[in-house]
């Protein structure tokens, strides 16, 4: 820590008490620098870790270091080495955390006040700050995240089940007297004060030749070190995984795992960190304490991304920034394809210069602050913090050109005038210039783009993808990993084919779709849209890796599916996806849909391919098509995820209907969504519906699509009357149709549709038997209703009078699935599974479509009656009881539930009941559990100011500002699609 002054000299020791998070070994070996600089400065310090203890004594062995060993921070649970379990890490730390937070709190106070702790530091416990707060000891944290910021995400996914931890944790660390902030920092809003201090590593004891002679390794030898921190289960090292003449380096490997001659088993105390100065690149994911030493030892990193591991992208930045980095794709790990990547590594000259002193910085501001120095920052509070937290944390790490990728979970940013935030919408366009100038960029060759502004600006876009070569910091609204990958997708010689497919608003009908219903929706005016080009394997630019993969094979040229995907970073996923189309055969037929969902399983970050490579299989399958040409797509997509407005529909529309038209399919728009329900249903494995898929093939702009799910009979389009408009609000709460709860109560309904099947053949046998007369049977032509009873196929054909009359109290409430299984054998739906031991819900699940169907209909009907405040008012109503239908299937959240409420204040002030009422009624949407709310109302100037006090009203309760649906745009089939070519091509390499 230095000289000290001769004032400081003669201050005694202090006592400090160190908390560290349970996450990783990363923590506790920058906790061990600081710690070592303070007992170095005289201090004694207690650590309070689960961590092993030699993480500790092998660096500092001296008295005043004292080990507790107490957990109380489980940080994120891992579903396996690469993945965390986002659901499993908030139950984990109520249990450990929230649960018994009283006693904690008692025993630390308690605990502090006997050891006469002068100083709390935390890295980075929440409830360790409260803890000091309440003992009356200042508290300072030391991190480059904070557990309110990772948690938040989560939250989202979970709902709002666990929404008090964020608070929790917030408040607790709110109690510091300010954060001492490390390099690739997290947004960290919850902290009063803030100072940055260098890299916090540890310090090399060896040097790389002594290491290597101690380890028998020449310098001739180039070495890998594989720091994982936990192996993917199962996974067996091989020889043919390494470049000849490579060694790799391995921590933690187990006792009993054999590892081939050019691996090298390290122990499990090695100290790494001369180990990584010794090595010639890093093979491993992506942690503090990993991406700091690569950088300090200026050590070129191979790392594979995680899955919801929220301070990744702000380290993953930082790496790429000081040109230290390279990724590598999950199944090329798993799979051993590594050559590629260790050799794109050695050509990286990392160069980091900044300082690594962070340790002893940090160590000294600890200690003065405890000696009574003020360290306060004239820092402006409030949203300036958070901004600072926000944007600078993006900003000063961001590789040159990047633009600023705050996820859309955490930026729902907001304009001061209109508090109005969304994807850009598809309006059509009279800007002659932005026509001027796509018209310049390519030749239309077939089509016609419609006016819409969101499609020109795509076509814009990718006549800018080759710019990026001259003009790297010129990288347009996608980051710039997502732009250099598209850059090198297609051959600009050749055809390319643009398609375009919309989200959709789910006006009534919702979950009943699986039942048969008649159903109602709307394409929305955000959309996706997938541009594809069909070339010769050896015309087409293969990515690095895929080409190494091919010629690891010893082949020729060969078909390869390489996909880009705009947006990934904003979703936790990987940018790219590139397989060779032969994975998808086994001999000369395709592979099972089942084989095919393992495929994308086997790595979470790329899973979001099956959307699109599904298409594909699909195809292949179902129609015959064989593909014996490269295809490269790009796809962008600017319906928000998980918000309920089928995202994934509008992503497998655009992909098959953009690569049937590059392979001369005709495809009708009805045949396409029922190939593209197949994607989601088999392939994804989401048990969906088929109106999400059949209104972004077959809607209209501003009109409803109304089918009858039996499967898939189109009736016809509906005219929105012009007095009536309908809007959508995101509530925030992310929806997945490939949830359990939506799962769960379609598994309910198909269990009612077979009891109620059960009782009317016992029914009709017992009518049948007292010669066609019984007492439970008063309507004449009974006999022929309980037959078709009988053999329903769709619970939507049974009336809701039939079923008040006859089945709804003969229905059981619930039932667990063994019990049905033992009764009935089975449930007869093709997309979904009975778990034995679950309890479903049977009688609102199997309730719900059979009056929703009379619902949509009625729906139908007043679209078309006379103008009146009662026509408006009876829209409404239906939309409430199906609302309420919903929640009594246990479809309902917190938030769309808010959103409903807020609704019907609206309707019900004194301002609407004294004048002419605006909004009429509300509804959750698609498949329930959080997701988009439906409004219907009258379109006027005063609907839209409600429209807007409903988003200012949420956004107070809850903070989050919902994304607004409003306008419509043309279907997949009404689009068709576009074939263009690029009128002076630049050149390539």
């Amino acid at each position: 820590m230095g000289t000290a002054s001769a004032d400081e000299s003669k201050k005694r020791p202090l006592v400090f008490a160190y908390y560290v998070t349970g996450h990783g070994f990363g923590h506790a070996t920058r906790v061990v620098e600081v710690a070592r600089n303070l007992i170095q400065a005289g201090h004694d310090v207690h650590v309070v870790t689960g961590a092993p203890d030699f993480v500790f004594t092998s660096e500092i062995q001296s008295p005043r270091l004292f080990l507790r060993k107490v957990l109380l921070d489980c940080g994120a649970v891992q579903a396996d080495a690469l993945t965390v379990d986002r659901l499993a890490s908030l139950e984990k730390y109520s249990e450990t955390a929230v649960v018994p937070r009283a006693s904690i709190l008692a025993a630390e106070v308690e605990w502090l006040k006997s050891i006469k702790a002068d100083f709390v530091v935390s890295d980075v416990v929440p409830v360790a700050c409260r803890a000091a707060a309440d003992a009356g000891i200042p508290s300072v944290c030391i991190t480059n995240f904070s557990w309110d910021f990772i948690y938040a995400e989560y939250v989202m996914a979970a709902g709002n089940h666990h929404r008090s931890i964020v608070w929790q944790i917030a408040e607790d660390y709110s109690h510091c007297e300010f954060l001492i902030r490390l390099p690739g920092y997290c947004p960290m809003p919850a902290f009063r004060d803030i100072i940055d201090v260098p890299l916090v590593v540890r310090r090399l004891h060896k040097s790389r030749k002594e290491v290597r002679k101690e380890l028998g390794i020449g310098e001739d030898v180039k070495v890998v070190i594989l720091n994982f921190g936990g192996q993917p289960a199962g996974w067996k090292l091989k020889e043919e995984y390494l470049p000849t003449g490579w060694l790799c380096l391995v921590c933690g490997a187990s006792e009993s795992q054999q590892l081939p001659p050019n691996f090298l088993k390290l122990a499990k105390d090695a100290y790494t960190p001369d180990l990584m100065a010794a090595s010639d690149c890093m093979l491993g994911k992506i942690g503090y304490g990993t991406v700091s030493e690569a950088l300090a030892y200026k050590l070129p990193f191979v790392f594979v991304r995680r899955d919801y591991f929220n301070e990744e992208p702000f380290l993953r930045n930082m790496l790429e920034y000081y040109q230290g980095g390279v990724e590598m794709i999950r199944r090329d790990l798993l799979t051993g394809h590594w050559r590629p990547y260790l050799e794109r590594a050695m050509t990286l000259n990392p160069c980091y210069e900044g300082g690594i002193n962070g340790g002893e910085v940090a160590a000294r501001i600890l200690q003065d602050t405890a000696y009574g120095k003020n360290y306060t920052l004239d820092k402006l509070s409030g949203p300036r913090r958070l901004r600072d937290a926000i944007v600078l944390g993006y900003q000063l790490q961001r590789v040159p050109g990047r633009d600023l990728c705050i996820p859309d979970w955490y930026a729902n940013a907001e304009s001061e005038l209109g508090l109005r935030t969304g994807s850009p919408t598809a309006v059509t366009t009279e800007n002659n210039s932005l026509t001027d100038s796509y018209t310049q960029d390519f030749e239309i060759l077939h089509g016609d783009f419609l006016g819409l502004s969101d499609t020109l600006s795509f076509l814009k876009s990718l006549a800018g993808l080759d710019a990026l070569v001259d003009s790297p910091t010129k990288t347009g609204k996608h980051t710039i990993r997502e732009r250099k990958a598209a850059a090198g997708l297609f051959n600009w010689e050749e055809d390319i084919f643009v398609a375009r497919a919309p989200g959709r608003l789910d006006v009534m009908g919702g979950i009943a779709d699986y039942s048969g219903s008649l159903v109602l929706q709307m394409p929305i005016r955000e959309a996706c849209h997938v541009a594809v080009q069909k070339i010769h394997p050896s015309k087409q630019r293969l990515w690095k890796h895929a080409l190494a993969r091919q010629q690891d094979k010893g082949q020729g040229p060969t078909p390869v599916l390489q996909i880009v995907s705009y947006g990934s970073e904003l979703s936790n996923r990987g940018p790219t996806f590139d397989m060779d189309l032969s994975d998808f055969l086994e001999g000369d037929e395709p592979i099972t849909y089942e084989k095919a969902r393992q495929y994308f399983a086997r790595d979470p970050s790329q899973r979001w391919a099956a959307y699109v490579a599904g298409t594909v299989l699909v195809l292949m399958k179902e129609l015959g098509i064989r593909f014996e040409n490269s295809i490269s797509l790009l796809v962008s997509s600017a319906v928000p995820e998980g918000k309920g407005v089928s995202s994934s529909a509008s992503v497998e529309v655009a992909s098959m209907s953009a690569i049937a038209a590059s392979h001369g399919l005709n495809i009708s728009p009805r045949e396409l969504a029922l190939l593209c329900q197949k994607v989601e249903n088999h392939v994804v494995g989401a048990p969906c519906g088929v109106m999400d898929q059949m209104t972004s093939a077959c809607g209209e702009a501003n009109k409803l699509l109304a089918m009858v799910c039996q499967p898939a009979e189109v009736l016809g389009l509906v005219d929105i009357p012009g007095h009536i408009r309908v809007w959508g609000i995101d509530s925030g709460i992310r929806h997945s149709v490939g949830g359990a709860d939506y799962g769960s109560v379609r598994i309910g309904a198909f269990m009612g549709r077979e009891i109620i099947k059960s009782i009317a053949s016992k029914l009709l046998s017992q009518s049948l038997s007292t010669n066609g007369s019984h007492p439970d049977d008063s309507e004449e032509g009974g006999v022929e209703l309980l037959e078709a009873e009988a053999s329903l196929d769709y619970l939507c054909n049974l009336s809701p009078h039939r079923y008040e009359a006859i089945y709804a109290k003969m229905l059981p409430d619930s039932l667990i699935g063994e019990s049905f299984v033992g009764k009935y054998t089975d449930h007869r739906d093709p997309v979904t599974t009975i778990d034995k031991t679950r309890n479903y819900g049977i009688r609102a699940a199997a309730r719900h479509p059979i009056y929703e169907n009379f619902r949509v209909k009625a729906f139908k009907a007043l679209l078309t009656s006379a103008t009146s405040d009662d026509q408006l008012t009876a829209l409404g109503e239906l939309l409430y009881q199906c609302h309420y239908s919903y929640s009594d299937c246990g479809l309902g959240s917190d938030g769309t539930n808010r959103l409903v409420q807020l609704v019907q204040e609206m309707q019900h002030s004194k301002a609407s009941k004294s004048g002419e009422g605006t909004l009429y009624g509300a509804k959750i949407t698609g498949g329930g559990s959080g997701g988009t709310v439906c409004v219907i109302g009258r379109n006027s100037l005063k609907s839209s100011e409600q429209i807007l006090e409903i988003q200012r009203r949420y956004k107070a309760a809850t903070g989050y500002l919902p994304i607004l649906f409003e306008g419509s745009s043309p279907g997949a089939g009404r689009f068709g699609y576009l074939k263009i070519r690029r009128r002076n091509p630049p050149k390539q390499n």
